[in-house]
């Protein structure tokens, strides 16, 4: 699947800007030009050889405080990406063969989950728990679960009907073997294209939180939080929300890219445009395959 995603135009530009996001949470701390702590003299200053994005209202680089924040804000998706993947995921394979109750119970609590505003329970849970970024979203990836299990459970659905399956179980072939053998090939690019989708959700809510004050301590920096504190000063610097808001914007549009890209190249639409590119390549100098009455 991954070449296919990076046969497509739309897949190598996805994937190369979430490279570049992914590269910059790894080494922003280092890449940073100047301490994104140190205050100075020089407040509100306008873009400069030493302050590539100016300076705020203390004075700090932006430039460094941008570099730095990026880490909070991509393992922040991560983990809402991840903790939802896990939550949802499996129960929604198991739900279809651990029998009615397992299935009832399941699908309610799907059901109640997506009831539930995670936002303002992401909010709830700091105020019980403290203000930490991390526990708030792993609450808010169980809130997004339910979409990891439904569309586990509906591509576990489809198999678990096939012919080729019922002929298994009554061959003696056992569930794990049964869900390792057929269910993950077809369970596996629908889930993909929902963990692409979440971890753009991820990114918003995380700078959502952020930009309330929510879930980091200050003054360390992040993207939503450099976005609220630019938004208090637009009469002195009116381009200071641009940088973090188009970090925050092109973040998420990548991930949305990177699941159309992949949910073009799975299932029977991937095999037919794979097939495709197949028989173009092998005939040189043409762009369609020859039709059926030998025209063109």
């Amino acid at each position: 699947m991954t070449r296919r995603v990076l046969a497509l135009a739309s897949g190598r530009i996805a994937v190369a800007v979430l490279a570049v996001i992914a590269l910059l949470a790894l080494l922003g701390p280092w890449l940073a030009p100047q301490d994104p702590l140190a205050t100075s003299d020089h407040v509100l200053a306008a873009a400069s050889g030493s302050h590539w994005l100016g300076t705020d209202h203390l004075g700090r680089d932006v430039f460094s405080r941008l570099l730095d924040g990026s880490r909070v804000s991509v393992l922040g998706s991560l983990e809402v990406a991840l903790v939802a993947l896990v939550v949802g995921a499996v129960p929604g394979i198991l739900s279809v063969y651990l029998g009615r109750v397992f299935e009832w119970v399941t699908l309610r609590l799907a059901d109640t989950l997506v009831a539930l505003p995670f936002l303002l329970f992401a909010v709830a849970v700091i105020a019980l728990l403290g203000n930490g970024l991390a526990q708030a979203m792993f609450v808010t990836g169980a809130l997004v679960s339910p979409l990891f299990y439904r569309v586990a459970r509906a591509a576990t659905l489809s198999v678990a009907r096939s012919p080729y399956v019922e002929a298994a179980l009554v061959a003696g072939a056992s569930t794990g073997w049964i869900v390792r053998r057929h269910v993950r090939v077809k369970v596996l690019p629908p889930l993909a294209v929902a963990l692409a989708q979440t971890i753009g959700v991820g990114f918003v809510i995380v700078s959502s939180l952020t930009f309330l004050g929510i879930g980091v301590q200050p003054p360390a920096p992040t993207w939503g939080g450099l976005l609220a504190s630019d938004l208090g000063y637009l009469g002195q610097r009116p381009w200071g929300p641009v940088a973090p808001a188009l970090l925050i914007m092109v973040t998420v549009w990548a991930c949305n890219l990177l699941a159309d890209a992949i949910r073009d190249v799975s299932g029977e639409a991937g095999r037919a445009l794979a097939d495709d590119r197949e028989a173009g390549a092998a005939r040189p100098g043409t762009n369609r395959p020859v039709s059926a009455g030998g025209t063109r």
